[in-house]
């Protein structure tokens, strides 16, 4: 069990290695963020003033070892548009970001789960050919869209709900919504693939060969069952969220991390740019860590395996 952990942490330190190494030369590939930051007709000079304050004018290999030294000692640079530490605009929008994919999860599991369950017991009939509309149209219409064409009928033409900003909880409802959609969909496919595997067990015939309702063999006896893969995938999803919500935030203005990257992106801000993917592809890592962890301590065949 124990070189299981320290390899798959080896992995973890790799992947992070390479996420850091991807887009700290990617970022650069952009433009010059000094033609950003002076006012327009700036000289040559001004513009070397400014490569020469934000150490632009160095070899790349001295910045981006600069730049490791600088995330090992905790410190993500600080940003070239906003003049404020990365690592303080960061705490400072992942709540917002939180709140937000926290409301879709609900949203996408109240949702996704039920439906999944109706679709596994009525296999063929109108409920289960629903549910594959239903996931064909939520793996299908882009998130983006689908937040457009809120805005446009709950915001435009009936005015029930803010198209943008937040403070209210009025002004979740949308991108919670648009963003959970998708998520809705994955989790009703996973929920209805995985009843089904469950109904067709041994213990569940055994079940109802012993005369017990059909709702307590579906409530007791399948869905706990059923229920584990469903609930592993919302937890990697719930990061997922926080990690992809880019274009719903864009979309609705909302002040998260996705945002802030999406803000990086548009000054050439390569510090907040840098330092926002590290940290949700460190998320993102940890996450997968503790779950390959639990699942080698729930089964041993996988660190053997392994």
């Amino acid at each position: 069990m124990k070189q299981f952990v320290i390899r798959r942490i080896g992995y973890c330190v790799l992947s992070l290695f390479l996420l850091s190494l991807t887009i700290f030369f990617f970022v650069r590939v952009t433009g010059d963020p000094a033609t950003l930051l002076v006012e327009p007709g700036a000289s040559p000079a001004d513009i070397a003033a400014i490569h020469h304050q934000f150490g632009l004018d160095r070899p790349l290999i001295v910045q981006y070892a600069l730049f490791m030294a600088s995330v090992l000692t905790g410190d993500l640079g600080q940003s070239f548009y906003y003049r404020t530490p990365v690592l303080e605009l960061y705490w400072s929008r992942l709540p917002n970001s939180v709140m937000l994919a926290t409301a879709a999860m609900a949203f996408s599991l109240l949702i996704g789960i039920p439906s999944g369950i109706l679709a596994s017991v009525r296999v063929g009939r109108f409920w289960d050919n629903a549910g594959k509309v239903f996931a064909l149209l939520g793996l299908s219409l882009p998130s983006f869209w689908v937040g457009l064409v809120m805005i446009l009928v709950f915001s435009v033409y009936l005015g029930w709900l803010p198209s943008s900003g937040s403070g209210t909880p009025l002004h979740l409802i949308m991108p919670a919504f648009a963003l959970g959609w998708y998520f809705a969909a994955s989790h009703m496919r996973l929920t209805r693939s995985s009843m089904l595997e469950v109904l067709g067990s041994e213990y569940v015939k055994l079940a109802r060969l012993k005369g017990l309702p059909q709702s307590l063999v579906i409530a007791k006896h399948a869905f706990k069952n059923a229920l584990i893969p469903v609930l592993t995938l919302a937890g990697i999803n719930f990061v997922i969220m926080i990690s992809v919500a880019v274009v719903v935030e864009t979309v609705f203005a909302w002040p998260g991390v996705g945002r802030l990257l999406y803000e990086g992106i548009a000054f050439r801000d390569f510090p907040v740019v840098q330092g926002t993917v590290l940290m949700l592809g460190a998320m993102t890592v940890i996450v997968n860590l503790v779950v390959d962890v639990l699942y080698a301590v729930i089964d041993p065949r996988i660190r053997l395996a392994s």
